[in-house]
């Protein structure tokens, strides 16, 4: 089995232990020229990839279970993808569509809109990242009533960006928001209906009902006015927040709200978006339509692109209100058709969703047979398993989840943490159910490894 010329038979393959000395002269670099003001799981210093592979500065080969956060959704350094780079970089680089036009924006409109799930006539507006496209969608939001309805709904344990009116949103970790205040007013925060750790005591889907009930005739009956509200931001799967899976019946319910009140429904698709979950977009998995999809991460993979994409009526801020001078970069839109198309062309939905089942029918015998594993949850390859120091407690396995990632990294597979003490589960939709096993196999060793220890600890 290869990709553009390169074989998966021999990977993972680690000749020095990592971080070798090539990647530790890197870290030592890093750590003296870089603001250190984000955290990383473990020394990986990247030099290449290919398919679901990446290889460090100092030769070792990782099966990739991040996919570059969510972003390599079709793989390292696709073929196509990087033709496409290539011709239109020969082309065009830049010119700003937000003063003026060109053919690729409209071209990559077309094909993005017939796979975004709103209903209607629609439009799209572009970005660079998944945080400006929050923030564009809560002008978005503001602007279409006008100002008149000064309030958003957002959940507590989501993730929606890092710049100031995205992190108001935001309630994923309190050391997002530290040093910021005072954030973004208007903003009311909900609780996420966790099946596995609902904060309404409730258990299983009934706590998506548990929400519903809580928005409805706590916030709208004592807090504000259902018709103050203008929009309400979910992440359909929380990403940063745990890989949470909401009840079944939740999404289409929250729907209905939002419609009863006229408020404006806004899903966070940036990571759970291109064919992540084995569908376009996770709200296909409930057929609900929102109002306003944002999109960005794996969108161009790897380059900077972001879409907010909304029902026409909606999409209607006045000329001069909102641009931007970078986004619809026209090889960032030429890098995403080239996606799109991949996407198609070689049935990655179907595989995501296949291989994601696979992944899942695995865990799942975990949880009886580590005392470690608490649950396990996801959708086409986007996987959580949450680790837990007390089946009973259910309390956060922060250092075991620690030990997990790093032992994992140093033998060759690449694969991070979510929420408190989640293990996520993301690689590139091109992956192969052997290969994907094979990590998985390195994984599980870690697990019981980990897990053993643990035992003798806590005994």
């Amino acid at each position: 089995m290869g990709y553009g010329g390169k074989r998966f038979d021999e990977v993972p393959k680690i000749t020095v232990t990592p971080p070798g000395p090539k990647s530790k002269t890197v870290v030592e670099s890093d750590e003296e020229l870089i603001m250190q003001s984000f955290s990383r799981w473990y020394p990986l210093v990247i030099k290449s990839g290919y398919g679901p592979v990446v290889e460090d500065l100092d030769g070792n080969l990782y099966i990739d279970f991040n996919s570059g956060i969510g972003v390599m959704n079709v793989g390292h350094n696709h073929p196509k993808v990087v033709e496409a780079i290539k011709q239109q970089a020969d082309k065009l680089l830049h010119y700003s569509l937000t003063d003026f036009l060109y053919e690729e924006v409209v071209m990559h409109a077309k094909e993005f809109l017939e796979i975004t799930p709103i209903d209607g006539s629609k439009k799209v507006f572009y970005c660079n990242s998944g945080t400006e496209g929050i923030e564009g969608a809560l002008k978005i939001a503001k602007g279409y009533f006008r100002n008149t309805r000064q309030h958003v709904l957002t959940f507590v344990g989501s993730f929606h960006g890092r710049t100031l009116g995205s992190l108001s949103l935001s309630g994923s970790k309190p050391i997002h928001r530290k040093y910021f205040q005072p954030l973004l007013p208007g903003v009311i925060n909900v609780p996420y209906p966790d099946p596995y750790r609902c904060p309404l005591n409730v258990e299983g889907d009934e706590c998506g009902d548990a929400v519903i009930s809580f928005i409805d005739d706590y916030i709208f009956s004592r807090l504000v006015d259902g018709d103050d509200v203008a929009g309400i931001f979910i992440e359909p799967i929380l990403g940063e927040g745990g890989y949470v899976v909401p009840p079944n019946d939740f999404l289409p319910k929250l729907r209905k709200l939002c419609s009863n009140y006229g408020i404006l429904l806004i899903f966070d698709e940036v990571q759970s978006g291109m064919g992540r979950t084995g569908k376009w977009f996770a709200a296909e998995h409930w057929n609900v339509n929102p109002d306003i999809i944002v999109s960005s991460k794996a969108l161009a993979s790897g380059l900077p692109l972001g879409a907010i994409a909304g029902r026409a009526e909606v999409m209607s801020l006045p000329r001069g209100t909102h641009a931007s001078t970078f986004g619809g970069n026209p090889v960032a839109l030429t890098a995403s058709r080239a996606v799109i198309k991949v996407i198609k062309e070689e049935g990655l939905l179907d595989n995501a969703l296949r291989i994601g089942e696979s992944i899942m029918r695995r865990l799942s015998e975990w949880i009886d047979r580590y005392e470690l594993v608490g649950h396990v949850r996801g959708k086409g390859l986007m996987i959580g398993i949450e680790l837990v120091r007390s089946k009973e407690s259910k309390e956060y396995a922060h250092k075991e989840l620690s030990k997990v990632l790093m032992e994992s990294f140093k033998r060759g597979l690449a694969v991070i943490g979510a929420g408190y003490s989640v293990i996520r589960i993301a690689p590139p939709l091109v992956i192969s159910e052997e290969l994907a096993h094979r990590g998985l196999d390195i994984l599980e060793d870690v697990v019981k490894e980990v897990n053993n220890e643990f035992k003798q600890f806590k005994y």
